[in-house]
């Protein structure tokens, strides 16, 4: 955890880790990230719970009328269980525009000591900041907002913050996927560049979009810039290694050292920023950085982390990484 808190210890920061590296058991944490979201870009301080858990649940039903996958296939659902409700009653939910009476019950019941307690603990600790907490009891519980929950819900990058939380849904859904989920766990993650999509190798079918899904790793900021990646700013997909490096040696001998069109390689990053750039190659500084934001990938649960792993470590690390480089350069 204070790995990825060294350059940023902001309310934003750890509302991110819990997103994308709190652990992936299944999918319902996104959901209640929307929900805060929500809540707190309306400036709400106290929400009733059965007020609350009205968008989490249409969330996650929205999602199973569409095939989404909640769970990893192997995970067993009695038929008291929220996931057995939802499969149940998703689709009336989405026709009335609001959940049934039984989902919004199974909702209210299951949220506060199921996903509410687990949302902010990442890898065994507590977060350092409070978003919620629950005051009352019953059907009277109210879901308290603290001031940094509307502060993050209601700065400049909350559109950034909710295309961040849906790429890692996606994400994940596909990896409890069990038609295309084999490949993401193994690793198995190819980048379409002329998309800009993450795509499963196997299936070969788009995933989530690089510049959101990747993007929360670096703070929301431009890895070469370090200035915030703004919605309206006109971002790229940053080689930090220039890809002509490959294709100058392509012409000459094949390509020896580590995929430079790979996900370990690519950072989102302003326009004017990588036109500035150029194909120069990257400072220490940058590699700094680079290996930071890999890490940080790395440290998250499945899937994505494998990808990145396997390279680190088929090198003995980032700084064998970046000889390899170089050296299949020279």
């Amino acid at each position: 955890m204070s790995g990825f808190l060294e350059l940023e210890r902001s309310a934003r920061a750890c509302f991110r880790m819990a997103v994308l590296m709190g652990a992936n058991a299944r999918t319902y944490k996104f959901a209640l990230a929307e929900a805060l979201l929500d809540f707190g870009r309306e400036g709400r301080e106290e929400v009733p719970l059965e007020e609350f858990v009205e968008p989490y649940a249409m969330t996650l039903a929205r999602r199973e009328t569409e095939g989404a996958a909640h769970a990893p296939a192997s995970t067993p659902i009695g038929g008291g269980d929220f996931l057995a409700v939802l499969r149940r009653e998703a689709g009336e939910s989405v026709r009335l525009g609001h959940p049934t009476d039984v989902l919004r019950e199974a909702a209210r019941l299951s949220v506060p000591g199921m996903v509410m307690q687990k949302f902010p603990n990442v890898g065994g600790e507590s977060l350092p900041v409070l978003f919620y907490w629950l005051d009352g009891r019953g059907k009277k519980r109210t879901v308290v907002l603290t001031p940094e929950m509307r502060d993050v819900a209601a700065a400049e990058h909350i559109a950034g913050l909710r295309a961040e939380n849906r790429a890692r849904l996606a994400i994940v859904e596909a990896s409890f996927d069990s038609g295309i989920g084999q490949g993401l766990m193994a690793g198995e993650v190819s980048v379409d560049l002329g998309s800009g999509v993450l795509r499963d190798r196997r299936r070969r079918r788009s995933v989530a979009r690089v510049d959101d899904a990747v993007r929360g790793f670096q703070h929301g900021r431009c890895l070469l810039c370090l200035e915030p990646l703004a919605e309206d700013d006109a971002i790229d997909i940053d080689h930090v290694f220039p890809f002509t490096m490959m294709d100058r040696c392509r012409g000459v001998r094949p390509w020896q050292g580590p995929d430079l069109d790979a996900l370990w390689n690519l950072a989102p990053a302003h326009r004017a920023c990588n036109a500035e750039k150029t194909n120069k190659p990257p400072s220490v500084a940058l590699l700094g950085r680079l290996a930071r934001r890999n890490e940080a990938i790395v440290g998250s649960p499945y899937p994505l982390s494998k990808a990145i792993r396997g390279v680190r470590d088929a090198y003995g690390g980032w700084p064998g990484v970046y000889n390899a480089v170089l050296a299949a350069y020279d």
